[in-house]
């Protein structure tokens, strides 16, 4: 009977402190923070939640244990942590004790996610599809055709790839009008813009800007890089005006042009002047990368602090393990700080310029960031140069980056404070 009792009891213990969750450590004791996100796409995507907390351990998940989370983890190279209840509990008292700058976001459902980009193959990569693929997140591939046919409402979330939206054709030109990539590209955006009903390819470009703003004002998730940024805000200011010389359209541009701009159209910037010469590779003065002095030993920008219990969206796109990032180059490398406009908010800047790097707003019922810069891991990446491989890059702060805009429409809708 004693022996009855004492296998009794060990069984009740080990009951009451078995696993009851898988905890995914986003410090530095994961091993691959890139595909940990990956993980807790898969788990939201087989109809499970999963929590999201912020600020614990580098901005750490959870979810409820199931041997399939597990056997993931595994297969795909993730850390994670096995916890019984009582551990839980104790994270959670942590967390919600209200003078720990900490908080938790459940994610309930998986995103539907569209990458804006050619069909075509440019000489050049993209950061998103390639840790969206890394990650093994999946995504569609939509353009111009998908957009202005009224696909946008099936996606939660829309990147911009390195993108023209002003019909410059990104105004390689000077540098590039006889390589066969560049040739081509021209040929086959004139030839959709015909097929849909369009003289210019400027104007295409514009009815598409025009298509993601409509797309993001009525609840969607934005997020561009690049010359996503910049152009895409040009095109808006630009409505009605021509700004593209003979060599993109066939005629000349109004030598009116900046005195028309509309800045009340734009999403982030304001009064900035538009780049006339055709052979320089410049939108606009948004872009800091003809003037700025930072040498690469010293390139890094700072991801702000924000309270995690108040302002909750910053504080799930600044998650990271690293506050201080590397910079990166691109054709829009950061943005000059004096012509955002007021309401913009300022996720990571360069402290030491006058330029900021990361940036996030509201417009309608939709949010938007922007990211200067072409390749997180690729400083300074030319036209042809090799794809990132991003096994050797599996813990890249400035990729999380990237990955907690794809998490965040997953969040559960919370009211903000005041």
């Amino acid at each position: 009977m004693l022996k009855f009792r004492l296998l009794f009891l060990l069984l009740f213990i080990s009951l009451c402190g078995r696993a009851a969750s898988i905890l995914i450590p986003m410090d530095e004791e994961q091993k691959n923070h890139l595909k940990a996100y990956g993980i807790t796409y898969w788990v939201l995507k087989n109809g499970l939640e999963a929590d999201w907390l912020l600020n614990y351990r580098g901005g750490s998940f959870m979810m409820k244990y199931s041997q399939s989370i597990e056997n993931e983890c595994k297969i795909r190279g993730v850390s994670f942590e096995v916890i019984a209840d009582a551990k839980v509990t104790s994270i959670l008292n942590i967390i919600t004790d209200p003078q720990v700058n900490m908080d938790i976001v459940k994610l309930e459902k998986a995103p539907k996610i569209a990458v804006y980009t050619p069909k075509s193959k440019l000489p050049w990569d993209d950061a998103v599809t390639l840790v969206l693929s890394y990650a093994e997140i999946p995504y569609d591939r939509i353009y111009d055709e998908e957009v202005l046919k009224g696909d946008l409402p099936k996606y939660d979330w829309l990147h911009l790839h390195h993108e023209d939206f002003t019909g410059q054709f990104g105004r390689f030109w000077a540098s590039f009008r006889t390589a066969g990539w560049y040739i081509e590209d021209v040929r086959s955006q004139e030839a959709m813009a015909k097929k849909l009903g369009y003289k210019k390819v400027s104007e295409m470009k514009l009815a598409v800007a025009k298509g993601i703003r409509d797309f993001t004002a009525g609840g969607g998730f934005l997020f561009a890089m690049c010359s996503g940024t910049d152009s895409f805000d040009i095109a808006l200011a630009a409505d009605g005006v021509d700004i593209c010389e003979s060599m993109f359209d066939g005629d000349g541009a109004d030598p009116n042009a900046q005195s028309k701009l509309d800045f009340s159209k734009t999403f982030a910037f304001k009064d900035f002047k538009l780049n006339t010469n055709p052979y320089e590779y410049e939108f606009s003065n948004i872009d800091v990368t003809p003037t700025r002095i930072v040498d690469r030993s010293n390139d890094f920008f700072t991801c702000f602090d924000f309270s995690a219990k108040w302002d909750v969206v910053p504080t799930m796109l600044t998650q990271d393990h690293d506050k201080v990032i590397r910079g990166f180059m691109g054709q829009t490398t950061a943005f000059r700080k004096d012509l955002l406009k007021p309401d913009v908010l300022v996720l990571g800047e360069t402290k030491t310029a006058n330029e900021v790097r990361y940036i996030h707003g509201d417009f309608g019922k939709g949010q938007w960031t922007f990211y200067g810069g072409h390749d997180p891991e690729d400083y300074q990446h030319a036209v042809g140069d090799p794809p990132t491989d991003l096994n050797l890059h599996p813990n890249s702060p400035g990729y999380r980056l990237i990955l907690n805009n794809i998490l965040f429409p997953a969040a559960k809708k919370k009211k903000q404070k005041t």
